[in-house]
This record gives C-alpha cells, sequence and structure tokens, in this order.
C-alpha cells in the first residue's frame, strides 16, 4: 500500500489538479481550461489609443461590447486578416476599455481545440448575471465539416450561445475554412460546396477585416509606443528592422520596440 500511495503521490506532482473554478463575477478576464473557468492572469491590454490604424475596426467592435455589456443585442464577431495586424489586441482592449467605461463584461479566452466543451461553458456562464465575450484566437478549420460543431454553437443548435454570451473570433483566413477549388470542382454540385465553405463565416453578425498596413501606419505605431514611453526612436531604422524581417505590421512594430526599450534599460 505504501508503494501504491508513492506511486499515487508522484502522478499528481506530475499532473496537478487544476485550480478550482473562479467566481465568474470576480474577474475581468479567465481561460476555459478543460472543462474549468479560471481566472486570467495579469490582464492588462494595450489602452485603445495605442492600437493606430484600425479606428472603424476599434469603434465597430467597442459598440458591439457595449451593447452586450449592457443586456442589448448584440452580434458574434469575426475578426480576419493578415496576420500581426492587431486583431487579438484589439479585443482584448476593446473589452478592457468597456469594463472601464463601466460595463459588465469578461473575456473568457478558450483554446480552439476545446470546441467540444463549450456547452459546458455556455452552461456555467448562462445564469450569471454578467456579459461574457468568448473568444477563440486564431480560429481556422481544413474542411467545412470540421467547423459544423461551431456552427451549432453559433446558431440552429440545440445549445446555442446563451443570450448574456458572444463569441469573438480572430481568423488569418476571412471564411475560416480554405476554399479547395479541387474539391469543388469534384463535387456533385460545386454550388453546395462553396456553400458549405461560406455557410460558416456567414454566420457571424458583425464581420471586420484586417489588412496589411502602409509604412506611415507602421510608423506611427512605434511612435505611439515610444511616445508612452517617453523614447526617442529612428524612423528609418524602424523601417529597416521591418524591411529585414520582409513585413509591416503591428507585431512586427512591436517586436522593433521591445528591441527599442531593451536598448534604454526599460522593462516592460
Amino acid at each position: 500500500m505504501d508503494a501504491l500511495e508513492r506511486i499515487a503521490a508522484a502522478l499528481e506532482r506530475l499532473a496537478p489538479p487544476l485550480p478550482a473554478a473562479a467566481d465568474p463575477l470576480a474577474h475581468p478576464a479567465y481561460v476555459w481550461r478543460h472543462g474549468t473557468l479560471i481566472a486570467a492572469r495579469a490582464f492588462a491590454p494595450l489602452p485603445l489609443g495605442r492600437l493606430q490604424g484600425m479606428d472603424a475596426q476599434r469603434d465597430a467592435l467597442v459598440a458591439n461590447l457595449a451593447r452586450l455589456a449592457a443586456g442589448h443585442a448584440a452580434q458574434d464577431a469575426l475578426l480576419w486578416g493578415a496576420r500581426g495586424t492587431g486583431k487579438s489586441a484589439l479585443v482584448k482592449s476593446a473589452v478592457a476599455h468597456v469594463q472601464a467605461q463601466g460595463g459588465g463584461i469578461a473575456l473568457v479566452e478558450a483554446v480552439t481545440d476545446e470546441l467540444a466543451s463549450l456547452p459546458d461553458l455556455f452552461a456555467a456562464i448562462a445564469p450569471v448575471p454578467r456579459a461574457f465575450a468568448i473568444f477563440l484566437d486564431d480560429l481556422g478549420f481544413d474542411a467545412a465539416r470540421d467547423g459544423r460543431a461551431l456552427r451549432s454553437l453559433l446558431e440552429g443548435g440545440a445549445e446555442a450561445r446563451p443570450a448574456n454570451a458572444r463569441l469573438i473570433v480572430t481568423s488569418n483566413r476571412r471564411h475560416l475554412i480554405p476554399r479547395d477549388i479541387a474539391e469543388q470542382s469534384s463535387a456533385i454540385n460545386p454550388r453546395d460546396s462553396i456553400d458549405d465553405n461560406l455557410a460558416l463565416a456567414d454566420r457571424f453578425g458583425l464581420s471586420l477585416g484586417f489588412h496589411a498596413i502602409d509604412q506611415d501606419t507602421y510608423v506611427a505605431i512605434v511612435q505611439a509606443y515610444a511616445a508612452a514611453h517617453g523614447l526617442d526612436f529612428d524612423p528609418a531604422e524602424a523601417i529597416n528592422w521591418a524591411t529585414r524581417r520582409g513585413s509591416r505590421s503591428g507585431r512586427v512594430a512591436w517586436q522593433y520596440f521591445v528591441e527599442l526599450a531593451g536598448r534604454h534599460g526599460l522593462k516592460l
């Protein structure tokens, strides 16, 4: 028996139990992990004003989340487009902005390989007197059939999301599913194949596109970061940084600023 107890203790140390479910009214952000709502550590998104080149997308998402927080009709939202353009940052910043304005809303980030457990999340938060933005980051499917569970959760399923929750999804793909021309041409009815692929994206009432930024916007993003920390920078060097990486994006601007801050001995 002693040997079995030692083995059990060793296994617990290797795979410690998940923390107890967090109070759904107590925290600004959560992570849905292995069927448990866990408080997010150090939820500190960038201020909305720090996000450059996305004014229209920002205003639309904030207005939608504010309606959700107020208990009014709101849309599920899809943020799609080029990588590194600030989609995920905007989701977090928009939720934090609505919270700062007094809105009763929380962010819940769910990993994309746990879609099957979302009905359990919906059941847990449905009776809570608070709104929830369910955040699915960098979502994409390889075939239309893989997205059908999500389609049912958005609408039309027996366990669709409750009135106090909306899905906020980011993806590099506009339609979440690649449009395979070969698959379409081999279908008995090509139109049916195309419609099946587009049906998932059509479930989102709010669709916001993000596109590659130009050089001026890239420099403006770096400028916003630098000004917030009282640093000067050389625009030519910032542009050269992006050129060497073959991309201009908000992510690359942040990476350059991290380099700049490190040179000045700043801790971010």
